[in-house]
């Protein structure tokens, strides 16, 4: 069952799974295997409610991506924690490949360098290690991926907005009700968000927005695979 909110269009889907992962009463003896099947099950579900909002705005923002990269452009990547390891996953999937040989393509994870990240922390904030990347490494044409489960994250806030100073478009994997990210960004934007409380289970969305990313911008830069 899904909730809409009317102001945003986004549907949040209802406690069924989707925002505990799986029952978790106290008291309760639940099998193991039936546990683990439970997050199987709302994970699933969770994708399958969610792909008929999300599969027109992934591929807008997938021709945003690939525009970028066939005008000489690169796509700089950003999250915390488990966000940062999706940020990587994207850049290594474009600098290597994802399901075909091709041309690796230019993209930058702003979360990789630890000389970087911790002396910009430390000389000034952590709230400013990505933002001072995009200030240095961002040009017009360039564009910036930026994913936050909750919306919120300080750091990614300041990225963006220094990437809109730049010229740069976002796209914004968010989770939630989007987080004071989703309110700032601009027309030439998008945000992907999954409406869902758990942040286990936007990750486990936001890991598929970046594979069907990947597969597109791989058909649209190289065609059908022979």
């Amino acid at each position: 069952m899904a909730v809409i909110n009317r102001s945003s269009g986004y549907a949040m889907l209802s406690d069924r799974g989707y925002n505990a992962g799986c029952p978790r009463r106290k008291n309760e003896n639940m099998n193991p295997e039936k546990r683990i099947l439970g997050f199987f099950s709302a994970s699933a579900e969770l994708k399958l409610e969610a792909a008929p909002a999300l599969a027109p705005r992934i591929l807008k923002a997938g021709e945003a991506m690939a525009q970028c990269l066939l005008g000489g452009g690169k796509i700089l990547s950003c999250g915390n924690g488990g966000s940062a390891g999706d940020a990587q996953h994207f850049s290594s999937e474009m600098l290597n490949r994802f399901e075909r040989e091709r041309p690796g393509l230019p993209a930058i994870a702003l979360s990789t360098d630890t000389s970087t990240l911790t002396s910009i922390a430390n000389d000034y904030e952590y709230a400013e290690v990505f933002s001072k990347q995009v200030r240095a490494l961002g040009q017009p044409g360039d564009l910036l991926l930026a994913i936050t489960t909750s919306g919120n994250s300080e750091n990614i806030m300041r990225a963006v907005t220094v990437a809109h100073e730049k010229g740069m478009p976002v796209v914004a994997l968010t989770g939630r009700e989007g987080g004071k990210l989703g309110a700032t960004l601009k027309t030439a934007d998008f945000e992907l968000r999954v409406p869902a409380q758990s942040t286990a289970r936007i990750q486990e969305v936001h890991l598929l927005i970046i594979h069907c990313l990947c597969d597109y911008i791989d058909h649209r830069l190289f065609g059908d695979a022979g």
